[in-house]
Protein backbone atom coordinates (compact mmCIF):
# COMPACT_ATOMS: atom_id res chain seq x y z
CA UNK A 1 0.00 0.00 0.00
CA UNK A 2 1.08 3.45 -0.46
CA UNK A 3 2.90 5.08 2.63
CA UNK A 4 1.22 7.41 4.09
CA UNK A 5 2.85 10.79 4.55
CA UNK A 6 3.14 12.36 7.64
CA UNK A 7 3.88 16.22 8.44
CA UNK A 8 6.91 15.74 9.23
CA UNK A 9 7.63 13.43 6.44
CA UNK A 10 8.85 14.27 2.42
CA UNK A 11 5.77 13.78 0.13
CA UNK A 12 8.04 11.92 -2.25
CA UNK A 13 5.55 11.54 -4.94
CA UNK A 14 5.24 15.34 -5.35
CA UNK A 15 9.39 15.58 -5.10
CA UNK A 16 9.97 13.20 -7.81
CA UNK A 17 7.77 14.76 -10.39
CA UNK A 18 9.01 17.68 -10.07
CA UNK A 19 12.31 16.68 -9.56
CA UNK A 20 14.93 18.97 -11.75
CA UNK A 21 17.02 16.57 -13.11
CA UNK A 22 16.59 16.70 -16.82
CA UNK A 23 18.94 20.05 -17.37
CA UNK A 24 21.75 17.74 -17.74
CA UNK A 25 20.71 13.95 -16.84
CA UNK A 26 18.90 12.17 -19.91
CA UNK A 27 16.39 9.77 -19.86
CA UNK A 28 17.78 6.09 -20.09
CA UNK A 29 16.73 3.29 -22.09
CA UNK A 30 14.80 0.56 -20.84
CA UNK A 31 16.48 -2.32 -22.88
CA UNK A 32 14.97 -5.93 -23.09
CA UNK A 33 17.65 -8.61 -22.16
CA UNK A 34 16.70 -11.25 -24.55
CA UNK A 35 19.94 -13.71 -23.89
CA UNK A 36 19.79 -13.54 -20.00
CA UNK A 37 15.61 -13.84 -20.39
CA UNK A 38 16.11 -17.11 -22.64
CA UNK A 39 18.76 -18.98 -20.02
CA UNK A 40 16.48 -17.53 -16.68
CA UNK A 41 13.42 -18.14 -18.00
CA UNK A 42 11.95 -14.58 -16.99
CA UNK A 43 11.66 -11.52 -19.24
CA UNK A 44 14.59 -9.41 -18.27
CA UNK A 45 14.78 -5.69 -18.66
CA UNK A 46 17.81 -3.49 -18.13
CA UNK A 47 17.29 0.06 -16.55
CA UNK A 48 20.51 2.09 -18.92
CA UNK A 49 21.77 4.55 -15.84
CA UNK A 50 24.94 3.53 -17.37
CA UNK A 51 24.65 5.56 -20.43
CA UNK A 52 23.79 8.80 -18.35
CA UNK A 53 26.63 11.43 -18.99
CA UNK A 54 28.81 10.30 -15.98
CA UNK A 55 28.32 6.64 -16.35
CA UNK A 56 25.64 7.05 -13.44
CA UNK A 57 22.70 7.28 -11.74
CA UNK A 58 24.20 9.23 -9.16
CA UNK A 59 23.79 12.89 -11.40
CA UNK A 60 20.16 13.05 -11.31
CA UNK A 61 20.11 13.31 -7.02
CA UNK A 62 23.14 15.25 -7.30
CA UNK A 63 22.01 17.78 -9.73
CA UNK A 64 18.53 17.77 -8.24
CA UNK A 65 19.91 18.55 -4.95
CA UNK A 66 22.29 21.69 -6.33
CA UNK A 67 19.69 22.74 -8.67
CA UNK A 68 16.70 23.43 -5.55
CA UNK A 69 19.58 25.26 -3.71
CA UNK A 70 18.54 29.34 -3.60
CA UNK A 71 20.88 31.97 -5.77
CA UNK A 72 22.29 32.55 -2.21
CA UNK A 73 23.59 28.90 -1.44
CA UNK A 74 24.81 28.68 -5.47
CA UNK A 75 26.90 31.83 -4.71
CA UNK A 76 28.83 30.32 -2.15
CA UNK A 77 28.61 26.75 -3.84
CA UNK A 78 28.91 23.29 -3.05
CA UNK A 79 30.91 20.61 -0.94
CA UNK A 80 31.53 16.67 -0.77
CA UNK A 81 33.36 13.79 -0.17
CA UNK A 82 33.35 10.87 -2.24
CA UNK A 83 36.01 9.17 -4.69
CA UNK A 84 33.25 7.74 -6.66
CA UNK A 85 30.27 8.27 -9.09
CA UNK A 86 29.06 10.79 -6.40
CA UNK A 87 31.85 13.20 -7.03
CA UNK A 88 31.68 13.14 -10.79
CA UNK A 89 27.65 13.76 -10.86
CA UNK A 90 28.14 16.77 -8.27
CA UNK A 91 30.89 18.26 -10.03
CA UNK A 92 29.28 18.00 -13.17
CA UNK A 93 26.01 19.48 -11.53
CA UNK A 94 27.68 22.66 -10.32
CA UNK A 95 29.53 23.25 -13.27
CA UNK A 96 26.39 23.38 -15.10
CA UNK A 97 24.96 25.67 -12.98
CA UNK A 98 28.07 28.22 -12.72
CA UNK A 99 28.88 27.05 -9.17
CA UNK A 100 31.70 25.90 -7.25
CA UNK A 101 32.14 22.54 -6.23
CA UNK A 102 34.47 21.22 -3.69
CA UNK A 103 35.57 17.85 -3.84
CA UNK A 104 37.00 16.41 -1.11
CA UNK A 105 38.85 12.78 -1.91
CA UNK A 106 40.89 10.48 0.05
CA UNK A 107 44.89 10.41 -0.46
CA UNK A 108 44.30 7.14 -1.86
CA UNK A 109 42.56 7.81 -4.57
CA UNK A 110 43.65 6.53 -8.02
CA UNK A 111 44.74 9.57 -10.03
CA UNK A 112 42.25 8.56 -12.92
CA UNK A 113 39.57 9.46 -10.51
CA UNK A 114 40.89 12.78 -9.40
CA UNK A 115 41.19 13.87 -13.09
CA UNK A 116 37.63 13.23 -13.97
CA UNK A 117 36.59 15.07 -11.30
CA UNK A 118 38.55 17.92 -12.47
CA UNK A 119 37.94 17.97 -15.72
CA UNK A 120 34.33 18.30 -15.02
CA UNK A 121 35.37 21.48 -13.01
CA UNK A 122 35.39 20.13 -9.58
CA UNK A 123 37.88 21.52 -6.96
CA UNK A 124 39.79 18.72 -5.62
CA UNK A 125 40.91 18.42 -2.27
CA UNK A 126 43.37 15.54 -0.80
CA UNK A 127 42.64 14.87 2.57
CA UNK A 128 43.42 11.77 4.58
CA UNK A 129 43.74 7.82 3.81
CA UNK A 130 39.66 7.08 4.16
CA UNK A 131 36.31 8.12 3.30
CA UNK A 132 35.76 8.42 6.99
CA UNK A 133 39.00 11.23 7.14
CA UNK A 134 37.58 12.49 3.97
CA UNK A 135 34.30 13.18 5.08
CA UNK A 136 34.95 14.54 8.37
CA UNK A 137 37.26 17.30 5.89
CA UNK A 138 34.91 18.06 4.23
CA UNK A 139 32.51 18.73 7.30
CA UNK A 140 34.97 21.15 8.56
CA UNK A 141 35.45 22.89 5.04
CA UNK A 142 31.46 23.22 4.50
CA UNK A 143 31.27 24.81 7.86
CA UNK A 144 34.73 27.30 7.50
CA UNK A 145 33.63 27.91 3.73
CA UNK A 146 29.86 28.54 4.37
CA UNK A 147 29.19 25.51 1.90
CA UNK A 148 26.48 23.45 1.41
CA UNK A 149 26.99 20.10 1.80
CA UNK A 150 26.12 17.57 -0.90
CA UNK A 151 25.46 14.42 1.12
CA UNK A 152 25.37 11.12 -1.64
CA UNK A 153 22.30 9.60 -0.59
CA UNK A 154 21.00 10.60 3.03
CA UNK A 155 19.18 13.70 1.25
CA UNK A 156 15.51 14.09 0.08
CA UNK A 157 16.29 16.30 -2.89
CA UNK A 158 19.32 13.62 -3.59
CA UNK A 159 16.57 10.29 -2.81
CA UNK A 160 13.77 12.29 -5.32
CA UNK A 161 16.30 12.79 -7.63
CA UNK A 162 17.23 8.96 -7.82
CA UNK A 163 13.41 8.37 -7.95
CA UNK A 164 12.90 9.74 -11.52
CA UNK A 165 14.09 6.49 -12.46
CA UNK A 166 11.50 4.57 -11.10
CA UNK A 167 8.61 7.22 -12.89
CA UNK A 168 10.97 6.08 -15.70
CA UNK A 169 10.74 2.62 -15.37
CA UNK A 170 6.92 2.87 -14.91
CA UNK A 171 6.40 4.80 -18.13
CA UNK A 172 9.06 2.85 -20.43
CA UNK A 173 7.62 -0.48 -19.69
CA UNK A 174 5.07 -1.55 -22.68
CA UNK A 175 2.15 -2.30 -21.20
CA UNK A 176 1.39 -5.42 -23.94
CA UNK A 177 4.35 -7.23 -22.11
CA UNK A 178 2.30 -7.71 -18.76
CA UNK A 179 2.69 -6.65 -15.63
CA UNK A 180 6.08 -5.86 -13.95
CA UNK A 181 6.52 -8.22 -10.52
CA UNK A 182 10.03 -6.82 -9.53
CA UNK A 183 12.02 -3.98 -10.07
CA UNK A 184 15.71 -4.51 -8.66
CA UNK A 185 17.50 -1.71 -7.32
CA UNK A 186 21.79 -1.83 -5.78
CA UNK A 187 21.68 -0.51 -2.28
CA UNK A 188 24.84 1.23 -1.07
CA UNK A 189 23.56 3.96 1.57
CA UNK A 190 19.77 3.42 0.23
CA UNK A 191 19.29 6.48 -1.91
CA UNK A 192 18.58 4.94 -5.25
CA UNK A 193 16.50 2.13 -3.43
CA UNK A 194 14.42 4.96 -1.54
CA UNK A 195 13.82 7.10 -4.26
CA UNK A 196 12.46 4.02 -6.50
CA UNK A 197 10.77 2.62 -3.87
CA UNK A 198 9.38 5.85 -2.82
CA UNK A 199 7.21 6.37 -6.20
CA UNK A 200 6.74 2.59 -7.10
CA UNK A 201 4.97 2.38 -4.00
CA UNK A 202 3.10 5.83 -4.79
CA UNK A 203 1.62 4.48 -8.18
CA UNK A 204 2.01 0.83 -8.46
CA UNK A 205 1.50 -0.50 -5.08
CA UNK A 206 1.79 -4.18 -6.41
CA UNK A 207 5.14 -3.82 -7.75
CA UNK A 208 7.60 -5.66 -5.86
CA UNK A 209 10.75 -3.61 -5.29
CA UNK A 210 14.06 -5.40 -3.82
CA UNK A 211 16.99 -4.12 -3.18
CA UNK A 212 20.32 -6.36 -3.69
CA UNK A 213 23.43 -6.20 -1.45
CA UNK A 214 26.52 -8.01 -1.55
CA UNK A 215 27.04 -10.50 1.41
CA UNK A 216 30.00 -8.75 2.72
CA UNK A 217 28.16 -5.37 2.72
CA UNK A 218 25.05 -5.57 3.70
CA UNK A 219 24.17 -2.59 6.56
CA UNK A 220 20.57 -2.35 5.05
CA UNK A 221 19.38 -5.79 5.43
CA UNK A 222 20.96 -6.16 8.69
CA UNK A 223 19.60 -2.67 9.88
CA UNK A 224 15.86 -3.45 8.67
CA UNK A 225 16.29 -6.70 10.92
CA UNK A 226 17.44 -5.21 14.04
CA UNK A 227 14.72 -2.44 13.50
CA UNK A 228 17.82 -0.01 13.83
CA UNK A 229 20.72 1.13 11.70
CA UNK A 230 23.57 -1.17 12.43
CA UNK A 231 27.17 0.29 11.82
CA UNK A 232 29.32 -2.62 9.92
CA UNK A 233 33.27 -3.09 11.60
CA UNK A 234 34.28 -3.46 7.88
CA UNK A 235 33.00 -4.44 4.33
CA UNK A 236 33.90 -5.96 0.98
CA UNK A 237 35.17 -3.57 -1.80
CA UNK A 238 34.86 -5.60 -4.57
CA UNK A 239 31.62 -3.64 -5.73
CA UNK A 240 33.29 -0.52 -3.98
CA UNK A 241 29.97 2.05 -5.16
CA UNK A 242 27.86 -0.14 -2.33
CA UNK A 243 30.65 -0.52 0.32
CA UNK A 244 28.88 1.37 2.75
CA UNK A 245 28.96 0.84 6.46
CA UNK A 246 26.70 2.68 8.01
CA UNK A 247 23.50 3.34 5.79
CA UNK A 248 21.61 6.72 5.92
CA UNK A 249 18.80 7.83 8.52
CA UNK A 250 16.22 9.01 5.97
CA UNK A 251 17.19 6.19 3.62
CA UNK A 252 16.76 3.51 6.22
CA UNK A 253 13.19 5.22 7.03
CA UNK A 254 11.88 4.53 3.60
CA UNK A 255 13.40 1.58 2.49
CA UNK A 256 12.08 -0.56 6.06
CA UNK A 257 8.98 0.68 4.96
CA UNK A 258 8.90 0.08 1.44
CA UNK A 259 10.99 -2.58 0.46
CA UNK A 260 9.54 -5.85 0.03
CA UNK A 261 12.89 -7.68 0.09
CA UNK A 262 16.48 -7.16 0.26
CA UNK A 263 18.53 -10.27 -1.88
CA UNK A 264 22.17 -10.76 -1.24
CA UNK A 265 24.90 -12.58 -3.70
CA UNK A 266 29.08 -12.97 -3.72
CA UNK A 267 31.00 -11.32 -6.25
CA UNK A 268 30.96 -14.34 -8.25
CA UNK A 269 27.18 -13.46 -9.42
CA UNK A 270 28.39 -9.89 -9.88
CA UNK A 271 31.07 -11.24 -12.29
CA UNK A 272 28.62 -13.32 -14.33
CA UNK A 273 26.20 -10.71 -14.07
CA UNK A 274 28.43 -8.11 -15.47
CA UNK A 275 29.26 -10.85 -18.40
CA UNK A 276 25.10 -11.06 -18.75
CA UNK A 277 24.73 -7.32 -19.53
CA UNK A 278 27.67 -7.64 -21.81
CA UNK A 279 26.41 -10.59 -24.21
CA UNK A 280 23.52 -8.51 -24.21
CA UNK A 281 24.77 -4.90 -24.78
CA UNK A 282 28.09 -5.05 -25.50
CA UNK A 283 28.72 -2.48 -22.32
CA UNK A 284 30.48 -3.57 -19.48
CA UNK A 285 29.02 -2.38 -16.28
CA UNK A 286 31.25 -1.61 -12.50
CA UNK A 287 31.02 -4.42 -10.30
CA UNK A 288 27.99 -2.15 -7.95
CA UNK A 289 26.64 -1.45 -11.27
CA UNK A 290 25.75 -4.97 -12.18
CA UNK A 291 24.44 -5.63 -8.41
CA UNK A 292 20.66 -5.65 -9.54
CA UNK A 293 21.15 -7.46 -12.39
CA UNK A 294 22.51 -10.65 -10.24
CA UNK A 295 20.46 -9.66 -7.81
CA UNK A 296 17.36 -10.52 -10.11
CA UNK A 297 18.71 -13.33 -11.40
CA UNK A 298 19.11 -15.12 -7.50
CA UNK A 299 15.81 -13.81 -7.08
CA UNK A 300 14.12 -15.41 -9.79
CA UNK A 301 16.20 -18.86 -8.59
CA UNK A 302 15.27 -18.89 -5.15
CA UNK A 303 11.62 -18.64 -6.10
CA UNK A 304 11.10 -20.02 -9.09
CA UNK A 305 9.96 -17.83 -11.25
CA UNK A 306 8.82 -18.55 -14.28
CA UNK A 307 7.31 -16.13 -17.40
CA UNK A 308 7.91 -12.96 -14.96
CA UNK A 309 8.94 -9.54 -16.05
CA UNK A 310 11.76 -8.17 -13.53
CA UNK A 311 13.49 -4.89 -14.38
CA UNK A 312 17.21 -4.11 -13.14
CA UNK A 313 18.53 -1.02 -12.46
CA UNK A 314 22.48 -0.94 -14.47
CA UNK A 315 23.32 1.45 -12.24
CA UNK A 316 26.97 2.23 -13.30
CA UNK A 317 29.71 1.88 -15.53
CA UNK A 318 32.98 3.58 -14.10
CA UNK A 319 35.16 0.17 -13.57
CA UNK A 320 38.43 -0.18 -13.53
CA UNK A 321 39.88 -2.03 -16.69
CA UNK A 322 42.35 -3.67 -15.36
CA UNK A 323 39.49 -5.53 -12.79
CA UNK A 324 38.05 -7.31 -15.98
CA UNK A 325 40.80 -9.55 -15.80
CA UNK A 326 39.29 -11.16 -12.32
CA UNK A 327 35.88 -10.38 -13.83
CA UNK A 328 36.39 -12.99 -16.25
CA UNK A 329 38.23 -15.57 -14.40
CA UNK A 330 35.11 -15.59 -11.79
CA UNK A 331 32.31 -15.25 -14.42
CA UNK A 332 31.75 -18.77 -15.27
CA UNK A 333 32.27 -19.90 -11.61
CA UNK A 334 29.60 -17.21 -10.91
CA UNK A 335 26.80 -18.54 -13.73
CA UNK A 336 28.02 -22.17 -11.88
CA UNK A 337 29.15 -22.94 -15.73
CA UNK A 338 32.86 -23.69 -14.61
CA UNK A 339 33.29 -26.72 -11.73
CA UNK A 340 36.80 -26.26 -9.94
CA UNK A 341 38.26 -29.42 -8.66
CA UNK A 342 41.18 -30.87 -7.00
CA UNK A 343 41.69 -34.74 -8.15
CA UNK A 344 43.80 -37.48 -6.97
CA UNK A 345 45.43 -39.57 -9.79
CA UNK A 346 47.58 -42.21 -9.48
CA UNK A 347 50.95 -41.60 -10.72
CA UNK A 348 51.66 -44.24 -13.32
CA UNK A 349 51.60 -43.72 -17.16
CA UNK A 350 47.78 -43.72 -18.58
CA UNK A 351 46.22 -42.19 -15.28
CA UNK A 352 45.54 -38.73 -17.43
CA UNK A 353 44.58 -40.21 -20.32
CA UNK A 354 41.97 -42.15 -18.57
CA UNK A 355 40.62 -39.00 -16.75
CA UNK A 356 40.61 -37.09 -19.46
CA UNK A 357 38.00 -39.75 -20.79
CA UNK A 358 36.13 -39.83 -17.98
CA UNK A 359 35.52 -35.81 -18.39
CA UNK A 360 33.60 -37.21 -21.59
CA UNK A 361 32.72 -33.74 -23.78
CA UNK A 362 33.28 -31.38 -21.16
CA UNK A 363 35.29 -28.60 -21.82
CA UNK A 364 38.53 -28.45 -19.68
CA UNK A 365 39.12 -24.79 -18.79
CA UNK A 366 42.16 -25.18 -16.59
CA UNK A 367 44.83 -27.65 -15.65
CA UNK A 368 47.75 -27.20 -13.09
CA UNK A 369 49.78 -29.70 -11.70
CA UNK A 370 53.57 -30.42 -10.66
CA UNK A 371 54.86 -34.07 -10.07
CA UNK A 372 55.36 -34.53 -6.54
CA UNK A 373 54.54 -37.58 -5.57
CA UNK A 374 55.86 -41.34 -7.01
CA UNK A 375 52.20 -42.72 -5.70
CA UNK A 376 49.54 -40.60 -6.88
CA UNK A 377 49.14 -36.67 -8.43
CA UNK A 378 47.10 -33.91 -7.02
CA UNK A 379 45.58 -31.67 -9.97
CA UNK A 380 43.62 -28.60 -9.89
CA UNK A 381 41.42 -28.49 -12.94
CA UNK A 382 38.24 -26.80 -14.64
CA UNK A 383 35.81 -27.61 -16.43
CA UNK A 384 32.46 -26.09 -18.19
CA UNK A 385 29.11 -27.59 -17.15
CA UNK A 386 26.10 -26.69 -17.65
CA UNK A 387 24.91 -25.99 -14.06
CA UNK A 388 25.54 -26.56 -10.39
CA UNK A 389 23.68 -30.28 -10.83
CA UNK A 390 26.07 -31.33 -13.45
CA UNK A 391 28.95 -30.14 -11.74
CA UNK A 392 27.68 -32.65 -9.01
CA UNK A 393 27.19 -35.53 -10.77
CA UNK A 394 30.98 -35.13 -12.17
CA UNK A 395 32.00 -35.41 -8.66
CA UNK A 396 30.06 -38.39 -7.43
CA UNK A 397 31.47 -40.09 -10.84
CA UNK A 398 35.10 -39.23 -10.55
CA UNK A 399 34.79 -40.36 -6.99
CA UNK A 400 33.21 -43.82 -8.08
CA UNK A 401 36.02 -44.57 -10.67
CA UNK A 402 38.62 -44.18 -8.14
CA UNK A 403 39.48 -40.71 -8.18
CA UNK A 404 39.39 -38.96 -4.84
CA UNK A 405 37.88 -35.49 -5.69
CA UNK A 406 37.26 -32.10 -3.70
CA UNK A 407 34.73 -29.34 -5.47
CA UNK A 408 36.50 -26.12 -4.66
CA UNK A 409 34.03 -24.32 -6.46
CA UNK A 410 32.96 -22.21 -3.45
CA UNK A 411 36.31 -22.01 -1.96
CA UNK A 412 37.60 -18.81 -1.90
CA UNK A 413 41.56 -19.91 -1.21
CA UNK A 414 41.53 -22.04 -4.18
CA UNK A 415 40.24 -19.51 -6.58
CA UNK A 416 42.23 -17.08 -5.84
CA UNK A 417 45.33 -17.84 -4.83
CA UNK A 418 46.13 -21.95 -4.84
CA UNK A 419 45.48 -21.84 -8.83
CA UNK A 420 48.26 -19.21 -9.96
CA UNK A 421 50.46 -21.72 -7.24
CA UNK A 422 50.59 -25.13 -8.06
CA UNK A 423 54.26 -26.19 -8.61
CA UNK A 424 57.35 -25.96 -7.64
CA UNK A 425 60.53 -27.96 -7.31
CA UNK A 426 60.79 -31.93 -8.16
CA UNK A 427 63.64 -32.86 -8.06
CA UNK A 428 62.16 -37.06 -8.31
CA UNK A 429 61.35 -36.20 -12.33
CA UNK A 430 65.01 -37.54 -12.63
CA UNK A 431 64.58 -40.99 -10.72
CA UNK A 432 65.28 -43.96 -13.27
CA UNK A 433 67.91 -41.24 -15.37
CA UNK A 434 65.11 -39.88 -17.08
CA UNK A 435 64.94 -36.07 -17.89
CA UNK A 436 62.41 -34.08 -17.75
CA UNK A 437 61.55 -32.14 -20.91
CA UNK A 438 59.45 -28.94 -20.51
CA UNK A 439 57.39 -27.50 -24.06
CA UNK A 440 55.59 -24.79 -23.91
CA UNK A 441 52.33 -25.41 -26.24
CA UNK A 442 49.79 -24.08 -28.06
CA UNK A 443 47.10 -25.90 -28.30
CA UNK A 444 43.91 -25.19 -30.67
CA UNK A 445 41.04 -24.23 -28.32
CA UNK A 446 38.35 -26.97 -28.74
CA UNK A 447 37.36 -29.49 -27.76
CA UNK A 448 39.65 -32.89 -27.55
CA UNK A 449 42.86 -30.90 -28.39
CA UNK A 450 44.60 -32.63 -25.25
CA UNK A 451 43.05 -36.23 -25.94
CA UNK A 452 44.86 -35.76 -28.88
CA UNK A 453 47.56 -34.96 -27.05
CA UNK A 454 47.44 -37.69 -24.97
CA UNK A 455 46.35 -39.98 -27.74
CA UNK A 456 49.83 -39.48 -29.62
CA UNK A 457 52.25 -39.57 -26.90
CA UNK A 458 53.53 -42.73 -26.01
CA UNK A 459 52.14 -44.55 -22.94
CA UNK A 460 55.46 -44.38 -21.49
CA UNK A 461 55.95 -41.14 -20.70
CA UNK A 462 55.12 -39.96 -17.92
CA UNK A 463 53.18 -36.32 -17.36
CA UNK A 464 55.41 -34.56 -14.76
CA UNK A 465 54.46 -30.84 -15.02
CA UNK A 466 51.41 -29.87 -16.69
CA UNK A 467 49.76 -26.07 -16.83
CA UNK A 468 46.59 -24.94 -18.97
CA UNK A 469 43.89 -22.11 -19.03
CA UNK A 470 41.69 -21.23 -21.29
CA UNK A 471 41.88 -17.42 -21.72
CA UNK A 472 39.20 -17.00 -24.63
CA UNK A 473 41.50 -17.22 -27.40
CA UNK A 474 41.52 -19.15 -30.76
CA UNK A 475 44.60 -21.34 -29.24
CA UNK A 476 45.54 -22.21 -25.65
CA UNK A 477 49.00 -21.92 -24.30
CA UNK A 478 50.34 -24.91 -22.54
CA UNK A 479 53.36 -25.64 -20.11
CA UNK A 480 54.21 -29.69 -19.87
CA UNK A 481 57.06 -31.42 -18.95
CA UNK A 482 57.43 -35.08 -19.84
CA UNK A 483 59.50 -37.62 -18.38
CA UNK A 484 61.28 -39.16 -21.55
CA UNK A 485 64.00 -42.22 -20.95
CA UNK A 486 67.60 -40.72 -23.24
CA UNK A 487 67.41 -43.56 -25.46
CA UNK A 488 63.64 -42.25 -26.94
CA UNK A 489 64.91 -38.91 -27.72
CA UNK A 490 63.89 -39.54 -31.52
CA UNK A 491 60.93 -40.84 -31.00
CA UNK A 492 59.81 -37.79 -28.70
CA UNK A 493 60.64 -35.36 -31.69
CA UNK A 494 58.65 -37.79 -34.10
CA UNK A 495 55.86 -37.12 -31.61
CA UNK A 496 55.99 -33.01 -31.81
CA UNK A 497 56.25 -33.08 -35.10
CA UNK A 498 53.45 -35.48 -35.93
CA UNK A 499 51.34 -33.79 -33.21
CA UNK A 500 51.10 -30.19 -35.52
CA UNK A 501 50.61 -28.13 -32.12
CA UNK A 502 53.24 -24.86 -32.03
CA UNK A 503 55.76 -26.07 -29.40
CA UNK A 504 58.92 -24.35 -28.26
CA UNK A 505 61.32 -26.24 -26.08
CA UNK A 506 61.71 -24.19 -23.06
CA UNK A 507 63.72 -26.80 -20.94
CA UNK A 508 66.80 -24.87 -21.00
CA UNK A 509 64.61 -21.86 -19.66
CA UNK A 510 66.34 -19.83 -16.99
CA UNK A 511 62.67 -19.40 -15.47
CA UNK A 512 61.77 -22.94 -15.28
CA UNK A 513 64.71 -23.88 -14.09
CA UNK A 514 64.83 -21.14 -11.00
CA UNK A 515 61.36 -21.83 -10.17
CA UNK A 516 59.77 -25.28 -11.40
CA UNK A 517 63.25 -27.81 -12.30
Amino acid sequence: MPRKRTAMHPDYLQKILNAQVYDLAVETPLDFASNLSARVGNRIYFKREDMQPVFSFKLRGAYNKIANLSAEKLKRGVICASAGNHAQGVAMSAAHLGCRAVIVMPTTTPAIKVDAVRKRGGEVVLAGDSYDEAYAHALELEKNEKLTFVHPFDDPDVIAGQGTIGMEILRQHPRQDGKIHAVFVAIGGGGLAAGVAAYIKAVRPEVKVIGVETFDADAMKRSIAAGKRVRLDQVGLFADGTAVKFVGEETFRVCKELLDDIILVDTDAICAAIKDVFEDTRSILEPSGALAIAGAKEYARQHKLKDKVLVAVASGANTNFDRLRFVAERAEIGEQREAVLAVTLPEQPGAYKKFVALIGKHNITEFNYRYHHRAEAHVYVGMQVANRAESLKLVESLKKHGYPTLDLSEDETAKLHVRHMVGGHAPQVRDGGMSERVYRFEFPERPGALMNFLNQMSAGWNISLFHYRNHGADIARVLVGMQVPPGEMDEFQAFLDKLGYGCWNETDNPVYKLFLG
